[in-house]
């Protein structure tokens, strides 16, 4: 799977990046996080380990942008688990991935 491109097409749709200082997420991940309604976020989070690259997409509500990253959520509303290409497949339907 191409993380990079997938990065790349993060930023250019206005998706900020998100320290990730919490015991949530795995150590080491990065954060990409978009609000799509007042407290409810996009968050794409790339895991890395020495044997896969792993990214799950969710659609989570936080009580602010700052708690994400320090906290879990307080409802997750979706959730995906990419780990190969068949998954990327479906996570094609809710974000097109540019070439560029």
């Amino acid at each position: 799977m191409d993380c990079k491109r997938i990065v790349k097409s993060l930023k250019q749709d206005q998706f900020t990046r998100v320290e990730n200082n919490g015991k949530w997420f795995e150590d080491g991940s990065t954060i990409y996080a978009k609000e799509i309604r007042q407290n409810v976020f996009l968050l794409f989070v790339i895991l890395k380990n020495i044997e896969i690259e792993n990214i799950q997409a969710l659609i989570a509500h936080f009580d602010s942008f700052s708690s994400i990253g320090m906290k879990e959520p307080e409802q997750v509303m979706f959730y995906l688990s990419i780990k190969d290409k068949e998954d990327l497949h479906y996570f094609e339907k809710y974000m097109k991935i540019s070439d560029n």
